[in-house]
């Protein structure tokens, strides 16, 4: 019994110090930075915390099935490589207002000819380390980088692997002119060689101006942390961007709740919202939300069209890959709601007079 708790003992010693010695776990907050936080209203004995509002949440029907999450009828990922759009770079080079959805919740968004990144993850594996972790569905979009314009600004919801990816950091730095980010996220990203001077780190609420936009981090029900000792030891959110032409939100992760009132009253409507709606559990209500409370989210910011973000690059939880799209574009249509979805690589003009993407790709 001693040999087994010591060897317990010494695997757990060795995998501490794993995560302290790999870059990808990333870097924790400094001292000086929680004396910071402990001022926040949403940080809460050493750790950031989600506050529901007194607003009345409106009431979500959700189907009912007889299908186990776990269900094995159902295909938890495609049955071969994934196909996806090439990307015309034209389209994205161009002014117009555009956006580009690179698989799960990775995007490139053009806005008042400013070229934006929001949760880069282009990498294979949603993991700190490649030979472990759920893999992409489709190949990797790290070579697409080089091909890249300059990007002006690259927006981070919150560290999670599946949204902040260590390889694609690495190889984006030196194209990036700024980095937009919770509080706390930035540390991450001076491990990783981004210059402190070229990130901002952000509050709830809290709104500044980039280059004749509106930008602001807005509350998410959600948790956050890369190891086991540091969950919560940093802040996530969603982003309102508002251009000349285009206000844009995406939601990052996170349950429904009555936040999504509070942002579609204090900065809708949005002509486009990216609404998180995949890798989701009944039992998970805090975390994801399901594609019917998506919808509903879709509406509460009163988005004027809606793509369903979180879904179509990896498997993370035990529902079938394209049952989120399924159930969101059924609630979409009984609610009236304008739910594009574009293949992986395709570019969408974000002008209301634009043909938007009718097909089920996914069938």
């Amino acid at each position: 019994m001693l040999y087994i708790l010591v060897l317990i003992g010494a695997l757990g010693g060795i995998l501490i110090l794993f995560i302290n010695i790999h870059p990808g776990f990333g870097s924790n907050p400094s001292k000086e930075q929680e004396e910071v936080y402990k001022t926040f209203d949403n940080y809460e004995d050493g750790k950031f915390v989600y506050q529901a509002s007194t607003m009345e949440t409106v009431s979500v029907e959700i189907p009912f099935t007889s299908a186990e999450p776990d269900s094995t009828d159902k295909e938890k990922q495609p049955t071969g490589q994934l196909p996806v759009s090439e990307i015309d770079w034209d389209k994205i080079n161009g002014s117009e207002d555009s956006l580009t959805w690179l698989g799960h919740s990775a995007f490139i968004l053009s806005l008042d000819d400013k070229k934006i990144l929001v949760d880069p993850m282009l990498g294979s594996v949603a993991s700190p380390v490649a030979f472990i972790g759920p893999k992409r569905y489709s190949e990797d979009f790290l070579g697409s980088i080089e091909e890249m314009p300059p990007i002006d600004a690259v927006f981070i919801t919150h560290d999670h692997y599946d949204h902040l990816d260590y390889q694609s950091i690495k190889k984006l730095k030196s194209k990036v002119s700024h980095f937009f980010v919770p509080h706390g996220v930035g540390n991450h990203l001076i491990q990783w060689g981004v210059i402190k001077e070229n990130i901002t780190e952000m509050n709830w609420w809290e709104e500044t101006e980039f280059q004749g936009m509106t930008l602001a981090l807005t509350p998410a029900d959600h948790f956050s942390g890369r190891g086991i000792l540091n969950q919560n030891s940093t802040l996530w959110g969603g982003w309102v961007i508002l251009g000349e032409q285009t206000r844009f939100y995406t939601s990052g992760d996170g349950g429904y709740g009555t936040h999504f009132k509070e942002i579609g009253d204090k900065y809708g409507p949005f002509d486009i919202a990216l609404i998180e709606g995949g890798q989701y559990d009944e039992r998970w209500p805090d975390s994801h939300m399901l594609p019917e409370e998506s919808i509903q989210a879709n509406i509460d910011v009163q988005g004027k069209q809606m793509m369903l973000a979180h879904w179509g690059a990896f498997t993370l939880a035990r529902h079938g890959w394209t049952e989120p799209i399924e159930r969101a574009s059924k609630a979409a249509k009984e609610n009236n709601v304008n739910l594009i979805a574009p293949r992986i690589g395709e570019t969408v003009e974000l002008d209301e007079n634009a043909p938007v993407p009718v097909s089920t790709w996914w069938e």
